[in-house]
């Protein structure tokens, strides 16, 4: 049970100094805003960076080619060279500790055509294995499947911006045929990228997917492939398997063992584990400042609660005389303490939040989706029980220099 008349109390003694009780609510007030808005601003930093790479496995790596810089085995230096279907198989034969990979076949700039609509489009030729290692957001349809790619189908899977140049607005694509490079392909399915920040051989909005057969036979390629994306199985690392990969390609296609430049790898695994490590970084550093605020604050806190019991000397002794026991002006004390750097905290916390709000709803721009400027309720509840420890810890001086004041000695304080 509360005790209303304690509180009643222990308010009209921090009303009567109200100079003072201000100084110290705004600090501690100030300690856990600023502790707030530092862990929720980090997180939408966290968030926002991080979507630079969503929707990559970021155990994934990309392998494409360049001109050799050596020369090996009686080919010239700064050949052009291509990678090819078979690669796929033989390096899946070779390193069992990857999970899946398959080739990608790209070209650049065709024109595809509905109607009396038009639009320049790059067109992507994968296997279904393609969406485990480069997740789409398909929002209509499907994408491209295994019986696709056995049947060489002439199917297309569009991005966003081909499906809103060719199509009226709101117009169900599923069954309807493009043209592209002369040939009808039926859409199956439209997507968006997860996030529009990272382009793997160009933006999907503007991309039309197409069975890699399907694909190949269509430009006349043959079995060449200008990329390949592979993913490490769960306990091993990209970074342990990319050398093995190249050094595969580089035998099987007469390249010298040390050439650096023949063999381009896009590891998204060391990407990742950098912007992991930026931000353990940043953490750190926002909880070291939030918290020597914090502590700040407290600090504050304590010396003003010497002086006020320093003041108030002749009103302790009083109560002293009056039968008043060391534990009763203990409490007393720390409850000041207490209530007061639990309102400001209380304070504190929920205009941070406000402040997160706010700035993550002019980021995201009110949509339904977040920047993620916010913080976790179990870190709100964390920083909490934070602000009470740190304040019992503030009122322990003063409410043992009041519990060392004797009658006799207030009594005669002037």
């Amino acid at each position: 049970m509360f005790d209303l008349d304690k509180i009643t109390e222990i308010l009209q003694t921090i009303t009567r100094n109200k100079t003072r009780s201000f100084l110290t609510a705004f600090g501690v007030f100030w300690g856990i805003f600023m502790l707030v808005v530092l862990i929720g601003g980090g997180n939408g930093l966290d968030h926002l960076l991080r979507q630079q790479i969503g929707g990559i496995a970021t155990n994934s790596a990309f392998v494409w080619t360049d001109r050799t810089a050596e020369p090996y085995q009686g080919f010239r230096e700064g050949r052009w060279w291509s990678m090819r279907t078979r690669d796929v198989d033989i390096i899946r034969a070779q390193i069992p500790e990857i999970e899946y990979i398959t080739g990608v076949n790209m070209r650049w700039g065709q024109t595809a055509v509905r109607g009396e609509n038009t639009t320049q489009a790059h067109v992507r030729g994968v296997t279904p294995l393609y969406a485990k290692i480069h997740q789409p957001n398909m929002l209509k349809g499907r994408y491209i499947n295994e019986i696709d790619v056995l049947q060489q189908r002439k199917v297309a899977v569009i991005g966003k911006r081909v499906y809103e140049t060719l199509f009226l607005p709101g117009q169900d694509p599923i069954g309807e045929r493009i043209l592209l490079n002369g040939v009808s392909l039926q859409v199956v399915g439209v997507y968006e990228p997860v996030s529009e920040n990272m382009n793997i051989g160009g933006n999907d909005n503007e991309m039309v997917v197409l069975p890699l057969p399907t694909k190949q036979l269509m430009f006349r390629s043959g079995d060449r492939l200008d990329m390949i994306a592979f993913t490490a199985q769960r306990g091993h690392r990209i970074s342990d398997l990319e050398e093995r990969v190249s050094q595969i390609l580089k035998r099987e296609h007469r390249i010298a063992p040390h050439d650096r430049r023949a063999v381009v790898m896009m590891n998204i695994e060391r990407e990742y584990l950098m912007f992991s490590n930026l931000f353990l970084g940043i953490n750190i550093l926002i909880w070291i400042v939030g918290l020597g605020t914090l502590l700040a604050g407290v600090i504050g806190v304590s010396n003003i609660m010497m002086v006020t019991v320093r003041e108030r000397t002749q009103e302790i002794g009083v109560r002293r005389a009056l039968g008043a026991k060391p534990w009763q002006i203990l409490s007393q004390v720390l409850s000041e303490t207490a209530v007061l750097t639990g309102i400001a905290g209380m304070l504190g916390i929920s205009f941070g939040v406000l402040i997160l709000r706010l700035a993550d709803l002019g980021i995201s721009g009110g949509g339904g989706e977040t920047a993620g400027f916010q913080i976790q309720f179990w870190t709100a509840i964390s920083a909490t029980v934070v602000l009470l420890l740190l304040s019992i810890v503030a009122g322990l001086l003063p409410a043992w220099r009041a519990m060392q004041i004797k009658a006799i000695d207030a009594l005669r304080d002037e």
